[in-house]
């Protein structure tokens, strides 16, 4: 992971925790380590969620707008010693962005990884009812937000999330504030455009991988689904291609979440699924490997999604519904194959061709694993982070 750094950095990176560890923890912990790894001196300022139980959902949703504490605590950490860069890679809701205005106050660049869509969209993922959600775009003031209760159901809760929302684009927190984002993806870069941030301080550099796992040779057999079992992630879609098929299809599916029943009912209808939970990120690596193929039907804008890099590292070619960074990131007939989000007969279609051309896909692993050595390892992306530090510092200055 070892490259060397012109120079020795020191950066306070800053990260709100969820309840339950996910994709945007293990991305902030991944980049500490590679900061250390290159001699830059990292200090971590971090809240949790945890505390959400004991100040109340709508609380936390107000503290969001501007945390008086937060904005505090970071002064008195940058005023203690010498600081390049703030990153920031969470905010919401108990740290609230008040953290920029904090490093402004002291003279220091900030970055902002946007790793969901909070800025704009209350429910962070831009889907409502299970369909992509753009509804606030472009809206002064995010009114369906509010109607549709886009934040955990609630009104009031929503309603403070839109305060948040609104108050930071009038106080410039994006526009002049924040000295650079990074996005991850070329296309969400293009929707932060369309929301309104400014273009020439949106830079891309995706996720990465810590590690450099061997190349699995697929000869498992068996389809793979790793993730979260909630709708956004097309588990329905999944469920029925696999009816599609009719089931006798070896399909391994990996993960727990809100559609954990629907899983569980379609596994006495169809021989060919076994839903394994979750699982370690050893025993992931390990089904991945085996896989002849990975199943990503996601019906969402996801960012980055580490599965999908997880997936490349393996040499495992994927069947991804074409939405979002997964249409940029996955090549048709070179790292995998594509259907429309939602189409369930598109994807059984895709899997059955899969498991009629074996050798195909074997053919396409060693792309496969070309595209992740030339994208997502960590030398790889020491480089795109030691450039958005620079441009960001940069900027700082003018």
């Amino acid at each position: 992971m070892n490259v060397d750094a012109p120079r020795r950095l020191r950066i306070l990176q800053v990260h709100n925790r969820y309840q339950k560890h996910g994709g945007e923890d293990n991305v902030c912990e991944a980049e500490r380590l590679l900061l250390q790894s290159n001699a830059c001196d990292v200090v971590t300022y971090t809240e949790t969620n945890e505390r959400i139980a004991g100040t109340g959902r709508i609380s936390a949703a107000l503290n969001a707008t501007w945390s008086r504490a937060s904005y505090a605590r970071v002064r008195k950490i940058l005023r203690e010693s010498r600081f390049d860069l703030v990153h920031v890679h969470n905010f919401f809701p108990l740290v609230s962005p008040s953290v920029h205005h904090a490093a402004r106050a002291e003279g220091v660049a900030t970055v902002q990884t946007l790793h969901n869509y909070r800025l704009f969209c209350a429910g962070a993922t831009m889907v409502r009812d299970g369909a992509v959600c753009e509804s606030c775009i472009g809206r002064h003031i995010p009114w369906p937000a509010i109607r549709h209760r886009c934040y955990r159901g609630s009104t009031a809760g929503s309603a403070a999330v839109a305060a948040m929302q609104v108050a930071h684009r009038w106080l410039g927190s994006w526009s002049r504030t924040t000295s650079a984002f990074i996005a991850l993806s070329e296309f969400s870069r293009r929707k932060f455009i369309e929301f309104g941030l400014p273009a020439e301080k949106l830079l891309v550099k995706p996720n990465f991988l810590t590690t450099t796992p061997p190349v699995g040779e697929g000869r498992g057999g068996y389809a793979l689904f790793v993730g979260r079992l909630s709708p956004e992630k097309g588990i329905a879609t999944l469920l029925d291609a696999w009816r599609h098929l009719g089931g006798s299809l070896p399909l391994r599916v990996i993960g727990e979440g809100p559609e954990a029943p629907a899983v569980r009912a379609a596994l006495a209808g169809s021989p060919g699924i076994s839903w394994l939970g979750q699982r370690s990120s050893q025993e992931v690596a390990r089904q991945m490997a085996g896989a002849s193929v990975l199943l990503f039907p996601s019906e969402w804008y996801e960012g980055c999604p580490l599965v999908l890099l997880e997936a490349f590292a393996a040499g495992t070619p994927v069947i991804a519904s074409r939405i979002g960074s997964a249409a940029e990131m996955v090549e048709e007939g070179r790292t995998g194959l594509f259907f429309q989000p939602g189409n369930a007969a598109g994807l059984a279609a895709k899997v059955a061709w899969c498991f009629d051309n074996p050798h195909h896909l074997l053919a396409m692993r060693a792309q496969v694993r070309a595209s992740f050595e030339a994208r997502y390892t960590a030398e790889r992306n020491w480089t795109q982070l030691l450039s958005v530090y620079d441009r960001a510092m940069a900027a700082s200055r003018q």
